[in-house]
């Protein structure tokens, strides 16, 4: 760092933003343990976010209403308020728009920052970073960390590095000392899959990871290992979107928390069914066609197992999509050996391509029937977006509506 010519990259990350957005709206709960939830109605009681007294009482992020009570007796909840989390979100982007306009979101609470231009103007990158703290705590009430390095990846980390409200710096020539101790799951992208393939062969350590075989690490991991090589050894090179840009769309899915257990395969189908329709019609509103489907099956212990298969040809019917969702999930999960009814599913497509791209068909596709249906399914989004979801459905769903009763774009979205 320190030269023009070198990128600087901050990485800005509000610490405990949901929970404290919330606690700031309910005075009354200063120092006592509080955590937000989903509804506990809805059985979308998920730990979703805490303050700090409610982690020191052991509470964490997507445990169960029952576990944290367990925990702490005494946690407070409050429900989720999006409308006041984009607010807060909009005015901290504010803040780091007035001085780059180089700012791209990594969710509602974290942003990146390329300060490369503005050096000048404000100072060294750990003292635009620590501006930037200021702010946020005096204008909003909240606090940040920062990570200030030449690469995103790195900037990230050094915001993970120390909390709550501090800058960390991280440098071509420290990042080995602060960073390569870290347990390799602590790489950005790096998950628990990942985490246990590496370990099989000794890598426990983001500083194994960087100082194995990148022929070794491409062949046990393949295109994600080869990256995975590379942040470890300070070789990113992602440039941050500006402003304005916005990111391909890669996948498009929903998901939801069914309101009682599932324990069937018409139950699965069902809900299958409502989430196919959602995804079909916002491919089609985004011109799009997926040629991969996932799925995630999250039973009601929250063990989760995710599948997804190729589809014959590029699709965005809802149809199509169930049939492989469906056909997915009856070849992957078995009610006997399972014994656990099932608490959340999703749907999703991946494998993205505009619609309007030729695709090579197999010589007993239908196009005469897929049309037709592609039609009745556009005609359907109309008279949805005239008259509202519910207004024509599925037949299967009116089998058990108490399953079938919800609105996928206001449930999990991503």
């Amino acid at each position: 760092m320190g030269t023009e010519a070198e990128s600087v990259i901050l990485h800005v990350d509000m610490n405990n933003f949901f929970a404290t957005v919330s606690c700031m709206m309910h005075p009354e709960l200063a120092g006592k343990p509080v955590a937000v939830c989903g509804d506990i109605e809805k059985r979308h009681g998920i730990i979703l976010a805490k303050n700090n007294l409610a982690k020191q009482r052991g509470v964490k992020t997507g445990s169960t209403i029952g576990e944290a009570r367990f925990f702490c007796p005494d946690l407070q909840f409050l429900p989720p308020d999006g409308a006041l989390y984009m607010e807060y979100s909009r005015r901290a982007r504010d803040i780091y728009c007035g001085y780059t306009d180089r700012v791209e979101s990594f969710g509602i609470d974290e942003c990146w920052l390329d300060v490369t231009g503005s050096l000048r103007l404000f100072g060294d990158g750990v003292t635009i970073a620590d501006d930037i703290r200021r702010r946020i705590r005096e204008e909003l009430g909240l606090t940040a960390s920062v990570g200030v390095s030449y690469n995103k990846i790195f900037a990230k980390m050094g915001s993970d590095y120390r909390k709550p409200d501090a800058t960390t710096l991280i440098t071509r020539d420290n990042f080995r000392e602060l960073l390569w101790p870290l347990p390799v799951d602590d790489l950005l992208f790096a998950g628990r899959a990942t985490k246990k393939q590496l370990h099989l062969y000794g890598i426990n350590t983001i500083g194994d990871l960087a100082r194995a075989d990148f022929a070794q690490i491409v062949s046990l991991l393949g295109k994600c290992g080869a990256g995975l090589w590379q942040f470890a050894n300070g070789l990113d090179r992602t440039p941050v979107r500006t402003e304005d840009s916005a990111p391909p769309i890669k996948s498009i899915g929903n998901g939801t928390t069914a309101p009682r257990d599932l324990v069937s395969d018409e139950d699965v189908f069902i809900t299958m069914r409502v989430l196919s329709d959602s995804v079909g019609a916002r491919l089609r509103a985004a011109r799009l066609r997926c040629r991969t489907v996932q799925i995630e099956i999250r039973d009601k212990h929250l063990s989760m197992l995710s599948r997804q298969c190729r589809v014959p040809y590029p699709t965005n019917l809802a149809g199509e999509i169930l049939d492989a969702a469906f056909s997915l999930f009856r070849a992957s999960y078995c009610w006997d050996m399972h014994n656990t009814p099932i608490r959340s599913l999703s749907v999703r497509a991946a494998n993205l391509e505009p619609e309007d791209d030729g695709a090579q068909l197999s010589l007993d596709f239908d196009i005469g029937r897929h049309l037709r249906t592609e039609a009745l399914e556009r005609t359907m989004d109309g008279l949805r977006g005239r008259y509202g979801d519910r207004c024509i459905r599925s037949a299967v769903l009116y089998s058990d509506p108490s399953l079938s009763d919800f609105t996928p774009r206001t449930e999990q979205c991503f």
